[in-house]
């Protein structure tokens, strides 16, 4: 008999895996994306960024400065019925605040149930109440927070630390600077040593709890005219050496998987 309940759970828990990978699957293939979404894909592996950080679509998540709102395109119908997704941006006054909400307004069927929440660093940081969700993701931000230093970068990771739940999970993103390679205060370059974000988590209390190479790029030297801008999708350099940063592709990135203890 114990044998039997124990098939019967963990058949159950595949169940519930398999229906976790096709919701998130079915999410990344959704015709509501953008075609120049889509094909930033083979660059940004969301399925495998995703399940890397353990996302499950009953779960409460923060997206950190989603930007132009190339992963909320996917976070939002696969959280949609089950689970929650706060985006933090700064105020609607700003120009990109209001382009995020016009964005959710524009489409309420994908994004009707994402809420905004004000996040504008190094001012407004307020993420919620302690131990409230489940998962807080950035992709790609840390050396935009940097640029107004160390403390900016450790505040933002205390706060995420603070709304987390205990075992929740902060996923990170960043462009990679070789460890060989000297990274200015600013990280004006847009790279960051991979040491250097694990060393500033640890210092707001998480605990790395796995990496992942499934956005790595070994094409990415880290040492171009204009930093990471010169490559895809940006090309600040125009049509100046444009075949070779479009042979590069996108950067360099360390995937990284952290946990409040």
């Amino acid at each position: 008999m114990k044998r039997l309940i124990l098939a019967a759970m963990l058949a159950t828990g595949l169940a519930g895996a398999a229906h976790a990978d096709d919701a998130l699957k079915s999410a990344i293939a959704g015709e509501h994306r953008a075609a120049a979404n889509k094909a930033r894909d083979t660059y940004r592996h969301p399925y495998e960024t995703l399940t890397f950080f353990g996302i499950k679509p009953t779960m409460t998540v923060i997206e950190l400065s989603p930007g132009g709102g190339w992963y909320t395109e996917i976070l939002a119908p696969y959280l949609r019925d089950q689970g929650k997704l706060y985006g933090a941006v700064p105020d609607a006054e700003s120009r990109g605040g209001k382009a995020f909400r016009d964005r959710l307004a524009a489409n309420g069927a994908v994004y009707g149930k994402v809420t905004p929440v004000q996040f504008a660093p190094p001012g407004s940081i307020a993420l919620g109440a302690p131990n409230s969700v489940d998962m807080v993701v950035t992709f790609r931000n840390l050396h935009n927070w940097l640029g107004n230093g160390d403390d900016a970068v450790l505040t933002v990771l205390k706060e995420a630390h603070k709304v987390l739940k205990p075992g929740g999970v902060l996923g990170v993103v960043e462009h990679r600077l070789p460890a060989k390679m000297e990274q200015d205060a600013k990280a004006s370059s847009g790279y960051m040593h991979e040491a250097y974000v694990i060393r500033m988590a640890e210092r707001a209390g998480f605990k790395l709890a796995a990496k992942s190479e499934v956005n790595a790029n070994p094409k990415d030297t880290a040492d171009h005219e204009k930093g990471v801008w010169s490559l895809p999708p940006v090309l600040t350099n125009k049509d100046k050496d444009r075949e070779k940063y479009l042979a590069i592709g996108e950067s360099d990135r360390m995937t990284l998987k952290f946990v409040k203890q």
